[in-house]
Order: structure tokens, then C-alpha cells, then sequence
């Protein structure tokens, strides 16, 4: 009887200690992977759309810059220390520095920023588009002689100018304030409302480009030029805020040499 109660008890350990295996086996399993599949916070954080108007403040604070020896250009957000595109001259040479750029993807109209203020000083403008692609450039007088590689960026504005490249000479005529033109069939329209704006148009189908050559807020140490590219009846324009213009002129191009041009005239 003894040896039969000794061989339960010993059949019941047993028992137990393989239940307690057996759930063990069972609950690791369930507990590991659901620490490890655990999805991080940042995955569930709405991300805001490329085309709101949020998108501009979610970038970086600091400008993007490009440079050569003597300019950097840059291009930045409203809360940077450059907001919008600015050139500066950072050497003490016969060259001044320029920069070069296009706005909102289209080629059809080239703008330039010729700051002629010396070395140390940063001219540029506010206003830019929604992508902006720009190089830094030395030039002597009208002739460039040296450039950089060019660099695109985005959403630095947060209210950036719209493309507009339908706009005819006869429209930006009705637009404007004042216009004027050159031999060669280079027109220079500028109007000033709440915001200030030039065109540029070309009026004759040849080789050459219609050029818009001017200052604004009565500052000569800043030369803004308008090229425009795409050819007969076309306009570029370019906006400069409140401020208003000064000096301007029209010019005809072919490349880089000047075919035609006026005196400046004052506004």
C-alpha cells in the first residue's frame, strides 16, 4: 500500500511539473514578438502635404547656399538671417558678384541680382517661388567670368510668387504704369500697387532676347535684370514687394553681347 501512494504522489510531481512546462511554452511565445513589433510613435504622426501651406514651415530655418571664390549666393525662408535669394561679395577684387536664377521650374525667363555694393555687403530680394534654382556668378562690368554649379530648392517661401508666362506684350502694355521700349523690340513694363512688378517682353521672332535693366528702392548698389527666353510675345516678370522702382531701361541681347539698348530713365 506504502509503495502504491509513493508511486501516485511521484506520477502527480510529474504531472505538475509538465503542466508548468507546458503553459510556459505556451505564454513566452505571445509575449516576446508583441514587444517587438511594437510600431514607433513618428508612424502615426500626420505628415503635411507637399502642396499646403504648412509645408513651407516645416523646413529647415537656414538658408541654402552655394559659392565660388568671392560671391555666395543663398536662398532661404522668411525666418532665416537671408530670407529669399541674396548674393554677397566676399572678396576685395575688380569683379562683382551675381546671382542667377529661375523660377518655379520654367527656363523661359532668367533673373539676375548684380550686387555692386562691395565686399562685404548682401543685396538680393523677397520675393521668390515655390522652387528656386540659382548659381553664384563673378562678373566684370556686363561680362560674366566666372559661375557656379547651379542648386534647386523648395518651399523656402512661405507665400511664393505664382509662375505666370502668358502674359503678352499688349497685356503687360494694359497692366502697367509705364512702359518703354528699345530698337530691336525689347519692351519694359512696371506697374506699382500694392506690389511692385516689372516685365520684360520680347516682340520680334529672332535670335536675340528682350532685357529688362533696373534698380529699385533708390538704391544704385542693386542691378535687376529680367531675360526673357521664350521668344516672340512673351513677358517675364519679376515682383518686389513695396518697394518701389527707380531706374530702368530695355535692352536687346544676343547671348551675352548688347545689340541694343536706351538710356536709363527715372521713375
Amino acid at each position: 500500500m506504502a509503495l502504491g501512494r509513493t508511486l501516485f504522489a511521484a506520477v502527480v510531481m510529474a504531472a505538475v511539473v509538465f503542466s508548468k512546462e507546458g503553459a510556459a511554452a505556451k505564454v513566452a511565445p505571445r509575449v516576446e514578438p508583441r514587444t517587438a513589433v511594437r510600431e514607433p510613435v513618428v508612424a502615426q504622426v500626420p505628415v503635411a502635404s507637399p502642396t499646403s501651406k504648412t509645408s513651407a514651415t516645416s523646413v529647415s530655418e537656414e538658408p541654402e547656399c552655394v559659392r565660388i571664390k568671392g560671391a555666395e549666393a543663398c536662398v532661404g525662408p522668411d525666418g532665416s538671417d537671408r530670407p529669399g535669394i541674396t548674393i554677397e561679395d566676399t572678396a576685395r577684387d575688380r569683379y562683382h558678384p551675381a546671382v542667377e536664377y529661375y523660377q518655379n521650374g520654367y527656363l523661359g525667363t532668367k533673373y539676375v541680382i548684380h550686387n555692386l555694393a562691395g565686399e562685404g555687403e548682401v543685396r538680393g530680394s523677397r520675393e521668390i517661388g515655390k522652387v528656386v534654382t540659382f548659381r553664384a556668378a563673378l562678373y566684370k562690368g556686363d561680362r560674366r567670368v566666372k559661375a557656379g554649379r547651379w542648386k534647386t530648392v523648395q518651399n523656402m517661401a512661405k507665400y511664393p510668387v505664382k509662375r505666370e508666362t502668358r502674359v503678352t506684350p499688349a497685356a503687360a502694355r494694359a497692366r502697367a504704369k509705364l512702359c518703354t521700349s528699345t530698337k530691336g523690340a525689347a519692351v519694359t513694363c512696371f506697374a506699382e500697387r500694392k506690389t511692385s512688378y516689372v516685365f520684360a517682353c520680347d516682340t520680334r521672332a529672332d535670335k536675340y532676347q528682350a532685357r529688362a535693366e533696373y534698380f529699385v528702392g533708390g538704391d544704385p548698389t542693386a542691378r535687376f535684370e529680367i531675360h526673357q527666353l521664350a521668344g516672340l510675345n512673351t513677358c517675364g516678370k519679376a515682383e518686389h514687394g513695396e518697394l518701389r522702382i527707380s531706374m530702368y531701361r530695355a535692352s536687346v541681347f544676343d547671348d551675352r553681347r548688347q545689340v541694343a539698348t536706351q538710356l536709363y530713365r527715372y521713375n
